[in-house]
């Protein structure tokens, strides 16, 4: 979306071990490639050597709440409350992941418009 101008990370506080088999088809469905994705800790961003980050966004509605890592470069910080998909369960949550790849896409695409002028 962003033309190679930007690189996205995804992690969290309490990583499964495994990617959602549903996340890896809502990206599939919208041709994001999914080869390769693995399950990570934050941890991995926040410690030394790690890739420098410049925006951190967390996505889960309690993401809010947790205590976050101290972000080496103080990074920019936004919090997008997104319900999260992995708790819908049954007939729903294939819709669930597909609303959260709507509203993550439109907020995406909000932020590269607001860093393009």
């Amino acid at each position: 979306m962003g033309g190679g101008r930007f690189q996205a990370v995804s992690a969290g506080s309490h990583p499964r071990g495994t990617v959602h088999p549903l996340a890896l088809d809502a990206l599939r469905r919208h041709g994001v490639p999914a080869a390769g994705l693995r399950s990570k800790s934050w941890d991995e961003f926040a410690a030394a050597g790690a890739p420098v980050v410049d925006q951190i966004i967390t996505v889960c509605d309690n993401a809010a709440q947790e205590a976050c890592p101290l972000w080496p470069g103080h990074p920019a910080t936004a919090h997008w409350s997104i319900p999260d998909p992995a708790a819908v369960t049954g007939t729903g949550a294939e819709a669930g992941f597909e609303s959260a790849y709507r509203d993550l896409e439109s907020r995406i695409r909000a932020l590269i418009a607001s860093t393009s002028r």
